[in-house]
């Protein structure tokens, strides 16, 4: 029948996609099939969106100091053992930060790139707690689209781009994601640690001109890459893909520095309502975890999902 040759056509595809798997990557843990990693984000947006508001629609917010504290002075550390291994496994010792391909062997510094590709990757799904911290905090303004889109969509590509072409200059992207990761979590640790340390804090405005310096790098970096007369990297997709996230991101970044700040606008005092690509766009000034410091909100941002939860007026809320 029909359904049959579909399937049968669909499982062929999965299998040729899985065969171009790194090998050296078999043995890492949620590496041997995208279906666990496809689950576990698939449980984080059932959880965000529908079961954790429907679960503290009767609840007073969770205060989570402490563990906030840790978490994200934890994110600080393996951030910068992140940036530290990229930078040992190619970016300071044999990279040309142009054209640079994926080394396929068995080399120490080649197996030292799969480690730290792979521990990259891994810290985004440990980055999911960014959004169950909102949750359960009831901050649903904080949970944005943006916010969803950058904590779910881009892990689950970040696992096709890992299992494919872990190092080269396709990682490039990642190092400086890390360490731009290395400043947020520091300032969300000290945000988390409350009122007497706002002092310190008054570094906040360049969070978001740290965010878009990390984007112009990001996509100045791959654009070599259309002006080179050859060059054996061998995932071009992954050269475009990171072009098309790093400007995108730029615009969004862009647009919210714009109104935050040239305009003076503070939100969210006040809702700056604008037209993109037709979509209404509600831009928060608060800086969300994880380098979504743009708000478009989602269903759920406004406190009700799904009927679960009875409208809050969440631009009242402050970040603790």
């Amino acid at each position: 029948t029909m359904l049959q040759e579909l399937s049968s056509h669909a499982m062929d595809i999965y299998d040729y996609l899985l065969a171009g798997v790194d090998p050296r990557l078999k043995s890492y843990p949620l590496m041997q099939s995208p279906v666990p990693m496809t689950v576990i984000l698939l449980c984080y947006l059932f959880f965000v969106l529908y079961l954790g508001p429907c679960i503290m629609a009767n609840r007073k917010p969770f205060q989570l100091k402490e563990a906030m504290i840790f978490y994200n002075f934890a994110l600080v550390a393996l951030s910068t053992v992140i940036v530290y291994e990229f930078l040992m496994s190619g970016w300071v010792t044999t990279y040309t930060w142009r054209c640079d391909p994926i080394d396929t062997s068995d080399s120490p510094e080649a197996l030292r790139m799969v480690r730290v590709a792979w521990l990259f990757w891994f810290s985004k799904i440990i980055e999911l707690m960014d959004t169950i911290f909102f949750v359960l905090r009831k901050k649903h303004g904080q949970v944005t689209f943006l916010h969803i889109f950058h904590h779910s969509f881009m892990p689950w590509t970040w696992w096709w781009g890992v299992s494919y072409a872990p190092g080269g200059m396709g990682s490039f992207h990642a190092m400086v994601n890390s360490t731009v990761h290395i400043i947020m979590y520091f300032y969300y640790g000290l945000s988390a640690a409350g009122p007497r340390f706002q002092k310190f804090l008054w570094w906040k405005k360049y969070m978001t001109a740290i965010q878009l310096i990390q984007f112009v790098l990001v996509s100045l970096h791959v654009t070599q890459y259309y002006f080179m007369d050859s060059c054996d990297y061998q995932f071009p997709l992954i050269i475009h893909l990171v072009w098309i996230y790093g400007t995108f991101f730029f615009v969004l970044f862009s647009n919210f520095w714009i109104q935050a700040y040239v305009k003076g606008k503070r939100l969210p005092k006040q809702d700056i309502k604008q037209s993109l690509n037709g979509t209404a766009v509600h831009t928060n000034g608060r800086h969300q975890e994880n380098g979504t410091s743009i708000g478009i909100n989602h269903g759920a941002s406004n406190g009700s999902s799904n009927g679960c939860v009875h409208h809050e007026n969440s631009s009242k809320m402050k970040k603790a």
